[in-house]
């Protein structure tokens, strides 16, 4: 069983767009800049942004953040999309998900400039990648179907079992993998899906993106499959000094023995949903998929 390592590949990743962006500043170009729009103070979203700030400054980008509380109006939070919409100096920005039930994420989404979309949300992106033209691409997705092609796992001709179809990531994951260049024969499950632990046990790549802990067992999993764990959830713990711990959606003492290769939580797939996003700001700056 090989330990896929997200930490590794997203550090080897930050070093190579860090060259890039030297490259960018000798020749005269501006400086990446990336900005965040944060409403609240959810714990999971307040440590991922935080994450993003550090990341910009490893590599060498500009960074911004702006921050409302939760009581912020809708029209608020679009006026201030349009603003960003406009600035110049501000290649790509996020606005961190979920928002307040008062606020429509839909609208939100669509009121960011698909040229500036570097989170790949807008349905324009959305629309470009099931065509296969160039695109901005979701970062959970485009991350790991990065780690699979960089630890040269085979993915041509093989089954690969999606359990959740949220837009972020089953949706658009199953259109990445089952295009030209991955090749995969990809059914998407959920949580109606029939006979779900017969069909999780024909996957040769096997993705939990459910959003339920440990939900992949022992049983649920063929010897020799390639297992991606895309769960994070906080549950309560009294063993750590934050009261929380992450916990995959694989139960991963019953699923790692049986696996050819797997991702851990935390330290697999995280690591590279926020490095992809480096990626795709440095794609927004360098005017690579909006020409």
């Amino acid at each position: 069983m090989v330990l896929i390592d997200g930490k590794k590949v997203a550090a080897e990743m930050k070093e190579e767009i860090a060259a890039k962006v030297k490259v960018l500043k000798e020749s005269g170009s501006k400086t990446p800049h990336l900005a965040a729009v944060l409403v609240g103070h959810d714990g999971g979203s307040e440590t991922y942004v935080a994450y993003k700030i550090k990341d910009c400054e490893a590599v060498g980008f500009k960074s911004s953040l702006i921050r409302y509380e939760d009581n912020v109006t809708e029209n608020e939070l679009l006026a201030k999309v349009q603003e960003l919409n406009e600035d110049a100096d501000i290649d790509g920005f996020i606005v961190q998900l979920p928002l307040p039930a008062h606020i429509s994420e839909e609208k939100v989404i669509e009121a960011i400039n698909p040229k500036k979309d570097v989170d790949g949300f807008h349905p324009e992106n959305v629309g470009r990648m099931v065509i296969s033209l160039p695109s901005f691409v979701s970062a959970t997705p485009f991350g790991i179907v990065e780690l699979l092609k960089r630890y040269k796992i085979e993915t041509i001709g093989k089954n690969c079992v999606i359990v959740g179809r949220s837009n972020i990531v089953g949706r658009p994951l199953s259109i990445l993998m089952s295009q030209k260049a991955i090749n995969a024969t990809v059914t998407v499950a959920h949580s109606r899906t029939k006979n779900l632990e017969e069909l999780c046990r024909s996957a040769d790549i096997l993705v939990a993106a459910i959003g339920v802990p440990e939900f992949v067992k022992g049983n649920m999993v063929k010897d020799g499959a390639v297992v991606i764990d895309v769960g994070t959830t906080r549950v309560k713990s009294d063993q750590t000094k934050s009261g929380w711990k992450l916990k995959g959606d694989v139960l991963f003492d019953e699923v790692a023995p049986k696996c050819s290769y797997i991702t851990p939580v935390p330290g697999g797939v995280g690591p590279m949903t926020r490095v992809s996003l480096l990626y795709n700001t440095l794609l927004a700056a360098s005017g690579k998929i909006y020409k």
